[in-house]
């Protein structure tokens, strides 16, 4: 019996949306796959891509990625048009699809990109559901990561 090889190359994410964490309260995280055409695809691996300002739009029973940056490399097919920028449609089941529309026609929450990383052979991204926060919740959560350095470090000099 053979066994399966899978594509590992060093760590499996490819992008993160730290901004994301920053400006949003995420509720609920979900996997979803990606439409993704070949030359996308060498990109990716290649670690071309920008999912800093890219968000979900949810139309006609369907979920599509938008904001996300792709550079096409410069090796791609020329008979190809590559557009960095194209939405790209996101591959989820009808009940998380369902999920997100009723989460969504709620008062202020959105759907943003998290992570973009490789899950064997596929690339996956996970998508959030969120509420954006407000000033006064951002000092509030930087004031409490600059607490828990503190503390790490009296607690560090304490055992000395």
């Amino acid at each position: 019996m053979a066994k399966k090889k899978f594509y590992k190359s060093g760590s499996a994410t490819i992008a993160l949306n730290k901004r994301a964490r920053h400006e949003y309260f995420i509720e609920e995280e979900i996997e979803a796959g990606l439409s993704l055409q070949g030359w996308e695809v060498k990109s990716l691996r290649a670690g071309k891509v920008n999912i800093s300002d890219s968000y979900v739009l949810l139309k006609e029973g369907e979920a599509w990625l938008f904001g996300a940056t792709i550079t096409p490399l410069s090796v791609a097919s020329s008979h190809v048009v590559c557009d960095p920028t194209r939405t790209r449609k996101l591959l989820l089941n009808q009940k998380e699809l369902s999920s997100l529309f009723g989460r969504i026609n709620r008062e202020g929450y959105t759907v943003v990109a998290l992570s973009l990383y490789w899950k064997n052979a596929w690339a996956k991204i996970k998508i959030g559901v969120a509420k954006g926060k407000k000033q006064f919740d951002k000092r509030a959560d930087e004031k409490d990561r600059e607490w828990q350095v503190n503390k790490a470090r009296i607690m560090k000099n304490a055992n000395r």
